[in-house]
């Protein structure tokens, strides 16, 4: 078992001030596989202290000096990549396949993504005789989420970086161990001391802290929408900027022109993955009245082929447990909600599935028969649950894809004019169209209660920088 018993502050790696350990479970072996330091609020101070103190210093940074440094901690995780695989392996069940595959090359890319745009990227430009600036906003405190640990750190991390902005970082505790690899690879890449500040623990201590302190000028938060606000009313008395990514329920619309076996096996595909967990996954799959009962026969024919993986080496596409046992239960609850609510359960359920011995294992299921206004077509399950929803019109759909609190993600599979017209009518922060992959480069958030603010790429670098106008800098005496 692993222990971690510090803090990383101030380019050190400290006692806590206000010590506390808590338990990082193997959600595959059901056993405690690490313990870590986490601090509290004076801990929260002091990591705030080093940070205001280095950015003033930090701000004024050149373009590539800090180019550079994010080239050399995007290297540092490649070269520890295996690692990193293992430490999100453990942490949250991901087998290797999938942890090496998917979750490390993702946080690598908003590191290498947000050097590249520090190539071109304006900083200043001159209106008339005005210079309009953009400047780093100051001292940012980052909370992330457990489901994609690494991807979530760096979308945060990269662009606080590339824009000169100072860092105090909380992961979700469940998830702690990545991080501690991250704040490694960030002292060996030589960020200078206090620009980055890592204070592990619970949100309600250490998330809260950092949202309420004075000298944080920004919190950038990614977790659930009930989280958020909270994070917001947190904030509010200081005035600082609040950017939110938080929960989703997102549909998948099949149109009539679709492919049906291509696009719901690719749908379901989809959203087992990453066991659910996924913000953005394609949970409400909308498909027309009349092709409901040949598609229900394909989801749970690719739902039904694909294997658990009760071991790390299991092979792809085979799919971990869920990431911690009350998430599990959390799933359970909502699979029993939908059976009690009348939708029907095609394959998989709330039940242990066969031969499973440990591990906080939901088998995939499909639901059929379910109406838009049942809680699992409005609550996000966050497990590998999937609701299939009949239309009658592609305006039906539509209206159906928009009746959510949500509006974080979307999909639409058929012709691909078509497609991209309904892509457009459909009220959320993006819409992949057929196969289309992740961009890095594209804008990420929500619409609604899935949040405000944006990450990736170079609009992501706004929710870090200040507008200036420095009126008359451009006359000439």
């Amino acid at each position: 078992m692993k222990i971690h018993s510090k803090l990383y502050i101030g380019g050190e790696w400290v006692d806590p001030l206000n010590p506390s350990i808590f338990e990082v479970v193997n959600p595959l072996t059901e056993t405690v596989c690490a313990t870590v330091a986490g601090g509290g609020e004076d801990d929260v101070a002091r990591a705030v202290a080093a940070a205001r103190e280095a950015f003033k210093e930090f701000s004024q940074s050149s373009v590539e000096d800090r180019r550079a440094m994010l080239e050399r901690i995007a290297a540092g995780i490649k070269a520890r990549a295996d690692e990193f695989s293992e430490a999100i392996s453990m942490e949250m069940g991901a087998p290797t396949w999938w942890s090496s595959r998917a979750q490390v090359p993702a946080g690598i890319a908003h590191y290498s993504t947000a050097a590249k745009v520090l190539e071109s990227f304006e900083f200043q430009k001159i209106q008339g005789t005005t210079a309009i600036r953009r400047e780093p906003i100051g001292v940012c405190g980052l909370i992330t989420p457990w489901n994609w640990p690494l991807n979530q750190v760096a979308c945060k991390v990269a662009p606080a970086l590339a824009t000169g902005c100072t860092i105090v970082l909380k992961p979700a505790e469940q998830t702690s161990l990545d991080s501690l690899l991250l704040a490694e690879v960030i002292h060996e890449a030589g960020v200078p001391p206090g620009v980055f500040n890592l204070v592990n623990g619970p949100g309600r201590v250490v998330g809260a802290s950092i949202a309420e302190h004075p000298d944080v000028d920004m919190v950038s938060f990614t977790g659930s929408t009930m989280a958020g606000a909270n994070v917001s009313k947190a904030a509010a008395d200081t005035i600082k900027r609040v950017s939110l990514e938080l929960g989703g329920k997102s549909a998948n619309i099949v149109l009539p022109s679709a492919d049906l076996k291509d696009a719901v096996g690719r749908a379901v595909q989809g959203i087992m993955s990453n066991v659910g967990q996924t913000c953005t996954a394609g949970t409400r799959l909308l498909v027309p009245s009349d092709k409901v009962a040949e598609a229900t026969r394909i989801a749970v024919e690719v739902a039904e082929s694909i294997p658990l993986a009760t071991s790390w080496d299991a092979p792809a596409p085979a799919i971990g447990p869920i990431a911690t046992k009350r998430q599990h239960a959390e799933i359970v609850r909502l699979i029993s909600e939908g059976v009690k609510e009348g939708a029907k359960l095609e394959t998989g359920g709330a039940d242990r599935p066969d031969g499973v011995r440990s591990g906080y294992f939901i088998a995939p299921t499909i639901f059929s028969n379910v109406s838009n206004d049942m809680t699992i077509a409005r609550e996000e399950i966050f497990g590998p649950v999937l609701s299939i929803i009949a239309y009658d019109t592609v305006d039906n759909a539509i209206e159906i894809a928009n009746d959510s609190p949500y509006g974080l993600s979307g999909y639409v599979q058929g012709e691909h004019q078509e497609a991209v017209e309904v892509a457009r009518k459909m009220r959320t922060g993006q819409v992949f169209v057929n196969a289309a992959h992740a961009d890095f480069n594209a804008p990420f958030g929500g619409y609604k209660q899935s949040g405000n603010g944006r990450e990736w790429g170079e609009i992501g670098f706004d929710e870090f920088l200040e507008y200036k106008s420095v009126l008359g800098s451009e006359i000439k005496n």
